[in-house]
């Protein structure tokens, strides 16, 4: 039995902190530039508490028969000037996710992201962002299902101090 429960992190921090190194691991195989999570995991975790406590943040974790399954944290972005979109309300960002490999497939993320998008609805939010990796095709494959369009498109190139041509991000696209 799959349950969803909305959390506090700074009060489940060990759980976030551990589940959060497990969706960074993941990302590493798709983004071989992804900083280890050692180096940045101090930080990171008082960002997504500080999101959750001053944005209206939730995170969601879900439960197999009590034992933690995945998660998924999302936050309010206010509107500013600097945006173009005719949309003035607030948009939900959803920042992270991650299901355990072994409850993979069940249709879990799918049940919180469900209960996300629930819950701001009923906060009178109409537009949600999220990016995902350019490689990660599963992810991309959900979100098409889930009526997500890719709107934006983020290219990016790292510079080298000595001017020589940067070792390419996504290997496989290269000639």
């Amino acid at each position: 039995m799959i349950t969803i429960t909305s959390i506090q992190i700074r009060e489940h921090y060990e759980l976030i902190n551990a589940m959060m190194e497990q969706l960074h691991l993941s990302e590493k195989v798709f983004f071989f530039k992804t900083a280890d999570w050692e180096s940045i995991a101090a930080n990171y975790m008082q960002h997504v508490m500080e999101m959750q406590e001053t944005c209206k943040g939730t995170c969601l974790v879900a439960y197999a028969d009590d034992v933690p399954a995945g998660f998924i944290f999302a936050y309010l972005e206010e509107a500013d000037e600097s945006r173009i979109e005719d949309y003035t309300g607030n948009t939900l960002y959803v920042s992270d996710g991650y299901v355990a490999p072994e409850f993979r497939r069940q249709g879990i993320y799918r049940m919180m992201n469900e209960e996300l998008e629930r819950i701001y609805v009923e906060m009178g939010v109409r537009r949600i962002v999220r990016y995902t990796l350019a490689n990660n095709y599963r992810m991309q494959q959900f979100l098409a299902l889930e009526n997500y369009e890719p709107v934006r498109l983020v290219y990016e190139k790292w510079l080298t101090p000595d001017g020589t041509k940067p070792v390419p991000l996504f290997p496989s696209r290269t000639e």
